[in-house]
């Protein structure tokens, strides 16, 4: 009988290698597709507190890639609860190709944003502790791991974070047959208590760098 364990980090990679096959990405032709971003996640991918808009820039291409597409289809942004998600989907769908995607994706991940403040105050030693169970996909500085599609973590706002984190425990991101990588994420969420253990989560992946 073959072992359990090899079979799910083999299906992970696998389906990693499925994932990350997209088209290659013009970032100048993406420069233009940006323009109708700029509204809410600035000039150089910044984000917007006062609009609940995070930061992209810097992400990676793969990722970016991905949950553009997530929005498009409707995987992500469709929940009644996720109000913030519900707006991104029109623009996504603003994308008319797997091409243009590809082309926003690649331009967002030339970009160079600022470090975004901090905002949340947890106890970071707390959290820390509690991140040992996120190492082994995002990494232990949170630079995230393409073979696991994990994404990277670094350099996002800390409250954008914190709700993602409540989001994916509430099952508003994560319970989608098709999201099949929110799936994986969504029993780790559940491991934090309460709001202020999510907080904590929070507090120390913002001092990551």
């Amino acid at each position: 009988m073959k072992n359990p364990i090899i079979a799910s980090v083999t299906l992970v990679l696998c389906l990693a290698a499925a994932t990350n096959t997209e088209a290659a990405g013009n970032a100048e032709t993406g420069k233009a597709l940006y323009a109708i971003c700029v509204a809410c996640h600035g000039v150089n991918g910044e984000g917007n507190t006062l609009l609940n808009s995070p930061v992209i820039g810097g992400q990676e291409e793969w990722y970016v890639t991905r949950e553009l597409q997530y929005f498009k289809t409707g995987i992500r942004g469709t929940d009644s609860l996720d109000v913030f998600g519900a707006q991104m989907r029109p623009m996504a769908m603003t994308l008319t190709s797997e091409q243009a995607i590809a082309d926003v994706a690649a331009y967002v991940t030339s970009l160079k944003p600022p470090v975004p403040p901090t905002t949340i105050k947890g106890d970071v030693a707390a959290g820390k502790a509690g991140f040992a169970l996120c190492v082994a996909c995002h990494g232990a500085k949170g630079e995230g791991n393409i073979a696991f599609n994990a994404p990277r973590l670094t350099g996002q706002y800390d409250w954008y974070m914190a709700r993602q984190l409540a989001n994916f425990k509430a099952g508003i991101r994560g319970s989608k047959p098709e999201d099949t990588f929110g799936m994986q994420m969504r029993p780790m969420a559940m491991t934090l208590i309460d709001e202020a253990a999510i907080n904590n989560m929070a507090a120390f992946i913002s001092t990551l760098k």
